[in-house]
């Protein structure tokens, strides 16, 4: 087929690219925006000798760059696209028996290459702007890889891009050659706009906007993170620009007529403003825009395998899409290029946007594996391997779905769930709607939540669902097709779309986002524990339970994006395998008593609490051990008896040690099983337990043959010369004894214990009972500092008996001795 192709940067390369592909059979090709890669390589291609007449296969990152690359295509060869040059996609194809190119987007090539593990008929396959590094791009070319080595030896693969770590692709390759080509574009100007701190970006980028369309001309291309921004930049702009400017969004989920309307040249005499998300990065040119506005900013989906959630960030860009996003303003003019930072802050960026193998939720990857027959996914060749908690997340939500067994096979239901093209989530839904005579249904809230913009933007999936159903648009009426055929392809009854409200349905994709009412309107607690909130004006905010199709934000504050009412009853009968019923015993440490409760949960939720009598027996003495353990030895709250002998023990191990026990806290923590359980008797209220069970249990850790040498060592108490039985204070230390002086007049030693061994300290108090010297020499105390403090007594207790020798006096617990 000989073809007349432009002279573009690109060209110069042609013969290279050529050459590359028939000796080595891989190829890596960099080039810059506008050279001419997109277009130019697969229709040069269509000559090669190799090709036979086989198909072309270009990958490309999204839908709206796959219909305008087969457009362009088409248009050079003077033909309609749907012939030479065709393009599948989801919702959207236009093949026939003449396409020999045929662009697919990446997610389709991968269930081309599963449908058909030879690729039979295919001759080359290029994966175009291969670093936005998308999962179906890395999945399908691993895949194609292993094709290649496996059963296609003669498969061409050629990967291609204008910003690149080539030397990798090469490696992954078997040493591809790398080809470079300079490429041409017009210069661009890069200006910086910092915003001030208090300024929100939309007033930001408005504010640009309307300065460059009195400043500058062509048209404009800017860069936001999401749809809000755009939404909102646009209702800034309304009424405050000339009436020849045209606004026009662009963003993925917008209906392809409406896209294709933002990237169409804008007709003489007017000028158009294209509020973009990444999605005009790379792979198409949207003739007229010689002004870029770079928010800087991008939102990305991140997947946290502790919470099985996706949630979408925004980021700041990476230096590889800056310089793709300032490249669109000088594609076919010289262009500028106005950046909403400072320029230092350019430093900061990363080079490349994170691999989103890296960031995603790999559910769907593992069980495209196993179609694939394989079921450890080290087997494929990957650029980045995926992480392994992401894959262990993976792995067992496909095993709690029924989708893989514990070897990683594929079951029958996992088979039927990858032939529905759906995450993994929805198509088990469906799989099980089929059963149930519901697949249309199931299916058509499928496509509702995959596809962005399909019946509204409210909260209620119902709602949102009988707008779809009355929604006559092309991209509704496409989306509707799908859904039936999406339900065709499973051997059940279509069933009656009226029949199952979509609660029902959605609780066979998300059994762990079951939400239950707390607090205020609008808050709600999930299965998975989680807690997530809604508008409180919302009509669902007031309603018991939902399930939550889908959230955004922080982990610790999420927004319930979509939902959808569900009965209890049904939750009930629909997931009666999450359904869990526990009898619960629980210590309340207030009351310091064990309760018992029976609780029938989902998850984190509790359905039904209903109390049951307290536990008794063995159960009873189980759960006091293990109040004890958590709480700690303080909740027994040991009466003075058993105090006093602990303290006795304590010293008895400090000073002795074996084998004296050993009583401190850590020591009745690992030994509870024997002074304490044996002592309990059953009983759920610790209040119950008798006082003396507590110190009997403490004796239970004392040898047999040291009982009776407890009082000897340690006694509980000292019998002063007046009679009286003083308690002994057991510190760790040393003993001491607390008593007033004129107890101990007539005592000519020193108090000891421990066999008369150890001395104790003795604190001396006053008749009132105040500390007046401590000592550990009574005789000497006599002898020496008594005067002193016999002097001082005498002034403050007149009345009281205070002898010059009081070693050899009467002792008194009185005013004064009593007479002899």
């Amino acid at each position: 087929m000989a073809i007349c192709l432009p002279v573009l940067p690109v060209s110069d390369r042609l013969a290279d690219l050529q050459r590359a592909l028939a000796d080595k059979g891989n190829a890596v090709l960099a080039a810059p925006p506008g050279a001419g890669k997109t277009t130019i390589v697969p229709l040069a291609l269509l000559n090669a000798e190799w090709r036979g007449d086989n198909m072309i296969v270009l990958l490309e990152p999204r839908r709206l760059a796959a219909r305008a690359a087969a457009r362009r295509m088409a248009e050079l060869l003077g033909e309609e696209v749907g012939q030479t040059i065709g393009y599948r996609m989801r919702l959207d194809a236009k093949v026939s028996s003449k396409t020999r190119v045929l662009v697919v987007t990446e997610g389709v090539f991968s269930r081309m290459a599963l449908d058909d593990p030879e690729l039979s008929g295919i001759a080359v396959v290029i994966f175009d702007e291969f670093h936005e590094r998308s999962l179906d791009a890395d999945f399908g070319l691993a895949l194609a890889i292993d094709i290649k080595s496996g059963l296609r030896p003669d498969l061409k693969l050629l990967v291609m891009s204008a910003t690149l770590d080539g030397a990798r692709v090469s490696k992954l390759l078997d040493a591809a050659p790398v080809i470079e080509s300079a490429g041409r574009s017009f210069p661009v100007e890069i200006r910086h706009a910092e915003r001030r701190p208090d300024e929100r970006i939309e007033d930001a980028i408005a504010r640009t906007i309307r300065g460059a369309l009195e400043t500058e001309k062509g048209d404009i291309l800017v860069f936001l993170p999401g749809t809000r921004e755009i939404n909102q930049v646009a209702r800034l702009l309304e009424g405050r620009v000339a009436g020849n400017v045209l606004i026009t969004p662009l963003y993925g989920a917008l209906p392809a007529r409406e896209q294709d309307a933002a990237i169409r040249p804008s007709t003489p005499g007017t000028r158009k403003v294209v509020l973009a998300t990444s999605v005009a990065e790379t792979s198409i040119t949207i003739d007229g825009v010689t002004i870029v506005i770079d928010s800087g900013l991008m939102r990305l989906p991140k997947f946290d395998p502790g919470s099985g959630m996706t949630r979408l960030e925004t980021m700041r860009v990476s230096k590889a899409s800056m310089d793709q996003r300032a490249g669109r303003s000088g594609r076919t003019a010289p262009g500028m290029c106005v950046r909403m930072w400072r320029k230092e802050q350019t430093a900061a960026l990363p080079d490349f946007t994170p691999p989103q193998i890296l960031e995603a939720d790999l559910s769907g990857l593992l069980l495209d594996a196993a179609a694939f027959g394989v079921t450890n996914i080290s087997h494929f060749r990957f650029l980045d391997p995926p992480p392994m908690p992401a894959l262990n997340e993976a792995r067992q939500l496909l095993l709690r779905l029924g989708a893989i067994d514990e070897q990683g096979r594929l079951t029958k239901a996992g088979e039927a769930m990858r032939q529905l093209a759906l995450p993994v989530r929805l198509s088990h839904m469906v799989v099980k709607a089929a059963g149930l005579g519901h697949a249309q249904t199931a299916a058509e809230i499928a496509v509702l939540l995959t596809e962005r913009g399909l019946g509204g933007n409210d909260v209620d999936i119902d709602v949102r669902l009988g707008n779809f159903r009355r929604d006559r648009t092309p991209n509704a009426n496409a989306a509707r097709g799908l859904a039936r055929q999406i339900a065709a392809s499973l051997d059940a009854m279509a069933g009656t779309p009226a029949l199952a409200c979509a609660g029902e349905l959605l609780l066979h994709a998300y059994p762990d986002r079951v939400a239950r009412a707390r607090g205020r309107p609008g808050q709600f607690l999930l299965a998975s524990g989680r807690g997530a909130e809604l508008d409180e004006a919302h009509q669902l905010a007031a309603l018991p339970w939902l399930v939550v199709a889908d959230m955004q934000g922080s982990a610790e504050r999420m927004r319930i994006l979509s939902a959808a009412e569900i009965a209890e009853t049904a939750i009930m009968e629909t997931l009666p395998g999450e359904i869990e019923t526990i009898e619960e015993t629980t210590f309340d440490p207030a009351r310091r008593n064990l309760r018992r409760r029976k609780l029938v949960r989902i998850g984190a939720i509790t359905i039904l609490e209903q109390s049951l009598p307290p536990p008794a027996g063995e159960h009873a003495d189980d759960a006091m051990i293990a109040a004890v353990r958590r709480y700690g030895l303080d909740i027994l709250v040991l009466p003075k008896e058993a105090l006093l002998l602990r303290q006795r023990l304590a010293w008895l191990h400090v000073r002795v040690g074996e084998p004296w026990p050993d009583v401190s806290d850590a020591a009745l923590a690992l030994r509870m099983d024997e002074w304490l359980r044996p002592f309990l008797n059953g009983v759920s209220d610790l209040g119950k337990v008798p006082d003396q069970a507590f110190a009997n249990g403490l004796r239970a850790l004392v040898p047999h043959d040291l009982l009776r040498k407890i009082e000897t060592f340690a006694p509980a108490h000292f019998t002063v010369p007046t009679g009286s039985n003083i308690p002994v204070r057991y510190e760790l230390d040393e003993p001491v004894l607390s008593v007033r002086v004129q107890e101990l007049f007539g005592l000519k030693t020193h108090p000891s214990i421990g066999g008369g061994k150890v001395p104790v300290l003795l604190e001396l108090l006053s008749p009132a009972h105040r500390p007046i010297q401590l000592t550990r020499d009574l005789p000497g105390f006599w002898k020496g500092s008594w005067a002193d403090v016999r002097s001082d007594m005498r002034g403050r207790y007149p009345k009281h008996f205070w002898p010059e020798d009081p070693a050899n006096a009467a002792p008194t617990a009185r005013a004064k001795p009593r007479a002899r």
